[in-house]
């Protein structure tokens, strides 16, 4: 783990941060908002040192589900980008109804908001520890409980992951089709389904000998309990959080009076 300031960040705070983020992601439809936001998404990307092939992988399932959504936007509603600025530029005819460059700048703004959205999103999720994350939501006042079932289903969700690796390599062994060329689609699905009975089984028991032992333990006979990974928060955490709110703020007032339609930057050239 790499000793950043996010990842010494009271988890709380953190939280409180990765809140205003997302807020701040929703509450604009500017492209020129959307994209500083984003840069500073990635500036703090390059700050906590996060390996670059995760953020990779996930920024292309995230790029590819964009371009779907986006093709979706073209072809079913072609001229929502045109009913939101009043303006008509036509760009390509498509038999039933035509293409405008408004819409296509809206599919783009709406592109730029889900990439927005996963900088802050891994910033999150690889800087802080699952026990970390529940101490914060039992600050913001969730019962101990609820907060210590997602803590278990964080927890698992690697361990779950490699037995169901270690399965798939079990039926491969046996000579049961995974890969493309040893059978078809509808087997290699079937097959893979097939693999989530075991998961089911092994989890379920695995679920029983925890909750056992959490009785033996005396788990929920208080109503506070204490975290072994929960931070005090610091200094410069209280300022950071801080200097959000002061952001939150503006940018609220912001919306309410300067940012509050659709930004088009070729209005003026329109037809």
């Amino acid at each position: 783990m790499h000793n950043t300031y996010f990842y010494r960040m009271d988890g709380a705070i953190k939280l409180s941060l990765f809140i205003f983020c997302m807020t701040l992601t929703f509450l604009f439809f500017d492209f020129r908002i959307l994209l500083i936001l984003f840069i500073v998404g990635c500036i703090g990307l390059l700050i906590a040192k996060i390996q670059l092939r995760k953020i990779i992988v996930i920024f292309s399932v995230i790029f590819t589900f964009s371009l779907l959504n986006s093709v979706m936007i073209l072809f079913i509603t072609p001229t929502h980008g045109s009913e939101l600025t009043g303006s008509y530029t036509s760009f390509f005819y498509i038999g039933y109804a035509t293409i405008t460059y408004e819409t296509l700048f809206y599919a783009a703004t709406l592109s730029l908001k889900y990439f927005t959205l996963l900088p802050f999103t891994l910033l999150f999720m690889y800087t802080t520890h699952p026990s970390e994350f529940v101490s914060s939501l039992n600050k913001f006042a969730v019962p101990y409980k609820i907060t210590y079932a997602i803590n278990i289903a964080l927890r698992y969700i690697p361990s779950i992951q490699s037995e169901y690796i270690i399965i798939r390599h079990a039926q491969e062994a046996r000579g049961v089709p995974f890969e493309k060329g040893e059978a078809s689609l509808w087997i290699r699905m079937k097959n893979r389904v097939l693999i989530f009975w075991p998961l089911i089984i092994h989890s379920l028991e695995r679920i029983d000998t925890v909750s056992n032992a959490m009785d033996l333990r005396g788990f929920g006979k208080k109503d506070k309990r204490t975290w072994y990974y929960a931070k005090n928060a610091q200094k410069e955490d209280y300022i950071t959080l801080f200097v959000g709110i002061i952001i939150l703020i503006i940018a609220v007032y912001l919306k309410l009076n300067v940012f509050q339609n659709f930004w088009y930057p070729f209005l003026k050239h329109s037809q």
